[in-house]
C-alpha cells in the first residue's frame, strides 16, 4: 500500500511517494524549471548536420534542441495534413532517405520533445507527435492501434477490436458519418484495461480536441512558439502515480487541492476520490522524515540497517554502488556475514536508484561471494525489488569480475543534478589541493611572472591556509625566491578564497 504526499509553495512542488512507512520515490518540480517532455514547439531548423545526420532545431530555449533522422517520421508543416506513411527503413530498421533530404534550414517543423536538457546537451526532439491522455496515447501522424504490453496477451485482441470501432465511430462522427483513410493511432495505457466504452470515448474526443487545437496554434503562432504543455507534477500525480494500491493523497494547498479535485473530477474521478487537504500544524514532509530521506539521498554514503554500507558515486557517464560489510559480524560465519548484508544491499540499492532517480548504467559492485546460489539469490532478490520501479529497468547476471550490470531509463534529471551545483572550491571533483601544494604552485607563478614583468612588488593572494604556511614552513623558500628575482613579495589572507585558489598582484 502507498501514500502520496504533497507539499506545494508557489515556487515549487514536492512529491512523496511513500510504500509501507518508507519514502520511494521523490518528484520535485520548480516553477521556473519545470521539465519539458511532452511539449509539442513549432521549431525553426537552424542547422542541418549530414554528417551525424541530424539538426539543431530553435524551439525558443537558451540552447537548441537536437533532432536525430532516426526521430523524423512524416514531418507536418502549418497548414498540411500529416501523412501516416512511415520512412522506408533498411534492414536495421535506420532510415534511408538522408535527414538533407527531409528537412532544411529555415525550415518550421512540428516537433515534441523526448528526452529533457540535461547538462550541456540540448533537448532532444522527433517529429511523431504523442498525446498522453488519461487512457490513450494518441498518434495523429500514425494509423496503428496498440494495447499495454502490460495487459495480459489473451486480451489485447478484444481490447485492440474495442478500441478500433470507438475511433472508426469518434472519425465518423467528425466527418459526416464517413471514415477517413487516416483516423490516428491509439496506444491503450495500462490502467484502461478495465474502463468502459464511454470512458474511452471521452479519452479519445479529448485527444482529437487536443490535436486539433495544435494544429491550429500551429497556423496562427511564428516559429519557436510553445503550442502544447505536458501536465503539470500535480496533474501527473493523478493520471501516472496513483493506482489501486493508493490509499491517500494528502496536499497541504487548499488551492491546489480544489484545483486537482476539479482536474480529478473531470478525468480521473477514482484518483480525486483519494484526494485529501491536510490540515495539520506540522510540516506535512514532518510525517515521514521525507526531508531526512532528501538529505540522505544527496550523500554517498547509505547506511544498512545490518551494519553494512553503500557508497553511491554518480558521474557523468554510469553511476557506481559498492557494497560493504562495515560492522555487520552478525551471522555464524563470513560466508552468511557476506550474503545476508548483499540481499539487504540489493533492497536498499532498488530503493536508492528510485529516490535519487538515477539513470542509464548502473554498475554495482555486491561483495565477492563463493557460493553460486547465493549469488543466484542476491540477483533474484535484486531483480524483484527492480520490478516495483515504474521506470524500466533491466538487470544482468554476475560478470566475471563480479559486478552486475544494469540499465534505469533516464527519464530526468537526478535529484543531486537537480538540488545541488557544483562546488566552487573543488570545481566538482570532489578535493582539493593541499595547501603545500597550492604553496609550491605560487611560488612557481611568481617566478614566471617575474620573467615577463617587472613591478616593484608581488603580492600573494590566497586562502588562509596557504598564508600560514607560506609564513612558516615554507617561508626560507619564499625568502629565497625574493632574492633570486630581486623584488619584494608580500603576502595577503583571503578568507573566501578556497585552498587551491590565488591570485599574484603586480604592483
Amino acid at each position: 500500500m502507498q501514500d502520496i504526499l504533497i507539499n506545494w509553495s508557489p515556487q515549487e512542488t514536492r512529491v512523496a511517494l511513500v510504500e509501507h512507512g518508507a519514502v520511494q520515490e521523490l518528484h520535485i518540480e520548480r516553477t521556473l524549471e519545470r521539465g519539458l517532455v511532452g511539449n509539442v514547439y513549432l521549431g525553426k531548423v537552424s542547422r542541418v548536420l549530414p554528417g551525424m545526420q541530424s539538426a539543431f532545431i530553435d524551439i525558443g530555449l537558451e540552447r537548441t534542441a537536437f533532432l536525430h533522422v532516426a526521430d523524423i517520421v512524416a514531418p507536418f508543416t502549418p497548414g498540411s495534413r500529416p501523412s501516416a506513411q512511415l520512412p522506408e527503413r533498411d534492414h536495421r530498421g535506420s532510415a534511408i532517405v538522408p535527414i538533407e533530404k527531409q528537412v532544411f534550414e529555415g525550415q518550421s517543423l512540428l516537433v515534441q520533445v523526448i528526452k529533457d536538457p540535461i547538462g550541456t546537451k540540448g533537448a532532444r526532439l522527433s517529429t511523431q507527435i504523442s498525446i498522453a491522455g488519461r487512457l490513450l496515447v494518441f498518434l495523429p501522424q500514425d494509423n496503428h492501434v496498440g494495447v499495454s504490453q502490460k495487459i495480459p496477451v489473451d486480451q489485447r485482441e478484444k481490447l485492440r477490436a474495442r478500441m478500433q470501432a470507438l475511433i472508426d465511430a469518434a472519425a465518423a462522427a467528425d466527418s459526416g458519418g464517413v471514415v477517413p483513410a487516416n483516423t490516428g493511432g491509439f496506444i491503450l495505457r495500462t490502467n484502461g484495461e478495465d474502463s468502459s466504452d464511454a470512458e474511452l470515448a471521452e479519452d479519445i474526443a479529448y485527444l482529437r480536441k487536443t490535436w486539433s487545437r495544435i494544429r491550429e496554434l500551429s497556423g496562427k503562432l511564428p516559429a519557436m512558439s510553445l503550442l502544447h504543455q505536458d501536465l503539470s507534477l500535480l496533474q501527473r500525480v493523478l493520471r501516472d502515480m496513483t493506482g489501486e494500491d493508493t490509499q491517500t493523497i494528502r496536499i497541504d494547498s487548499r488551492e491546489q487541492f480544489e484545483s486537482m479535485r476539479k482536474f480529478g473530477l473531470e478525468f480521473m474521478p477514482q484518483a480525486a476520490d483519494k484526494l485529501q487537504h491536510y490540515k495539520g500544524e506540522r510540516p506535512i514532509f514532518d510525517l515521514y522524515s521525507v526531508d531526512e530521506e532528501i538529505a540522505k539521498a544527496l550523500g554517498r554514503r547509505v547506511d544498512l540497517k545490518s551494519g553494512g554500507y553503500l557508497v553511491v558515486d554518480q558521474t557523468e557517464a554510469l553511476t557506481t554502488v559498492d557494497v560493504n560489510t562495515g560492522g555487520f559480524v552478525g551471522a555464524r560465519n563470513f560466508d552468511d556475514t557476506i550474503f545476508k548484508t548483499n540481499l539487504e544491499a540489493a533492497q536498499a540499492i532498488a530503493r536508492q536508484l528510485r529516490l535519487r532517480n538515477l539513470g542509464g548504467i548502473v554498475i554495482v559492485d555486491f561483495i565477492d561471494m563463493g557460493r553460486d546460489e547465493h549469488r543466484e539469490q542476491v540477483l533474484a532478490e535484486f531483480r524483484k525489488q527492480l520490478a516495483r520501479d515504474r521506470v524500466k529497468t533491466s538487470a544482468g547476471g554476475f560478470s566475471p569480475l563480479g559486478l552486475v550490470e544494469m540499465t534505469r531509463k533516464r527519464t530526468r534529471e537526478s535529484l543531486a543534478h537537480m538540488l545541488c551545483e557544483p562546488c566552487v572550491a573543488c570545481g566538482g571533483q570532489g578535493i582539493v589541493k593541499t595547501a603545500r601544494s597550492a604553496a609550491y604552485d605560487v611560488m612557481r607563478e611568481i617566478l614566471r611572472e617575474a620573467r615577463q614583468f617587472t613591478p616593484r612588488e608581488f603580492r600573494i593572494v590566497a586562502a588562509p591556509q596557504v598564508i600560514e604556511l607560506l609564513l612558516d614552513e615554507e617561508s626560507q623558500h619564499l625568502a629565497s625566491l625574493s632574492d633570486f628575482i630581486g623584488k619584494t613579495i608580500s603576502l595577503q589572507s583571503e578568507p573566501a578564497m578556497g585552498q587551491g585558489q590565488f591570485d599574484i598582484v603586480l604592483l
